[in-house]
């Protein structure tokens, strides 16, 4: 491939061992255990860029600038600024990354954070990337959900860390690899920017991306079938990840290449509705059965819908609703006091 070819950060062939990509998983995590400590320990204090700083720059170790890019270093230096340390930037200078791993954020996810943040602040950082080409913009690494959060909040700044990183495949593999175990990456969010990356001619073949990626050729396969999806299918999957794995969602996709997307969506509502296993999907896919029979085994029912409780901000349990006139209430972990609270609002409401 042609160097050409390749955004900015790219290389013709994978850029980081899994070894180098742990270091890199694990340095994040100790600056975020780092952070937090700081409002007792003062190591990292948090202070906001101005336009213009100071050139006395706080003292680094040298292990800390070893590897670090000219552009960072020169980026540090000029705004007085320490490895890890917590500062505040406008919310107006932060852009999404060209390589951000996610591509779908639901909107009562970000609606419910910007509650959040409004009455709590902003506990953790985001990781940000100076752009280098367009000095006081930066790009997030991780963090694009509490970036919108914060603007639908009405925030004007925001806590961040920047951090060396160039934009391309590892700044790209370092946020999916932070998603993976957050359990925030999705297989749609993987089949849009995947596609991307072919599109764009980043790589010749899903070998080469899967190759590049670490990945089995098949797990890309399969996310590049679900890609031919149309977003509004996808959306309505995207909010049940428990019930849209990569399986069902490829028998989804298969679905919809036979019957086209009105289609498709009545079956997503079917598999939510009757709760539909993946080898039953497979059977209306293969015309062994129809999609408007009900496959759903006797005796059991799919909750219509599902409110998740939480006290003090810890899920405690769940209030389901089924049909016309059914609601199950579950709650554990309770102190007693609360449980008997909780008992006697019912009562009281029941009367």
């Amino acid at each position: 491939m042609k160097p050409s070819q390749f955004a900015k950060g790219f290389q013709a062939r994978p850029d980081t061992t899994s070894s180098e990509k742990r270091t890199a998983l694990d340095r994040l995590n100790a600056i975020d255990g780092l952070v937090k400590n700081g409002a007792t320990t003062g190591d990292v204090p948090s202070r906001t860029i101005q336009p213009v700083m100071s050139q006395d720059v706080p003292e680094v170790d040298a292990a800390e600038i070893t590897n670090e890019s000219m552009a960072y270093r020169t980026w540090r230096i000029e705004h007085a600024y320490r490895p890890g340390q917590v500062i505040e930037l406008a919310l107006k200078t932060i852009k999404p990354s060209p390589f951000n791993p996610r591509h779908f954020y639901l909107k009562a996810s970000i609606a419910e954070l910007a509650v959040n943040l409004a009455k709590q602040g902003q506990q953790q950082a985001i990781h940000v990337i100076p752009d280098y080409d367009n000095p006081g913009t930066y790009f997030v690494s991780d963090g694009g959900r509490r970036v919108r959060a914060l603007k639908e909040a009405n925030k004007e700044s925001v806590k961040a860390i920047v951090i060396d990183l160039p934009i391309g495949m590892q700044s790209y593999k370092l946020g999916y690899d932070l998603n993976v175990q957050r359990d925030s990456q999705t297989v749609f969010d993987n089949a849009v920017v995947w596609k991307r990356f072919l599109d764009d001619r980043h790589f010749q073949s899903q070998k080469e991306l899967a190759e590049h990626l670490g990945l089995d050729e098949s797990t890309v396969a399969v996310a590049l079938s679900i890609a031919k999806l149309p977003e509004v299918v996808m959306h309505e999957m995207v909010a049940r990840p428990d019930r849209f794995g990569s399986n069902m969602a490829y028998q989804v996709g298969r679905y919809h290449t036979a019957r086209g997307a009105d289609a498709t969506l009545r079956l997503i509502n079917k598999i939510l509705s009757d709760d539909l296993s993946t080898r039953q999907v497979a059977d209306i896919v293969k015309g062994r059965a129809s999609a408007q029979e009900s496959t759903k085994p006797a005796g059991r029912q799919r909750y219509a819908q599902r409110l998740e409780i939480k006290l003090g901000g810890v899920a405690v349990g769940d209030l389901k609703s089924y049909g016309d006139d059914r609601i199950e209430l579950r709650l554990k972990g309770l102190t007693r006091e609360k449980r008997d609270d909780i008992l006697r609002q019912i009562e009281k409401m029941l009367k």
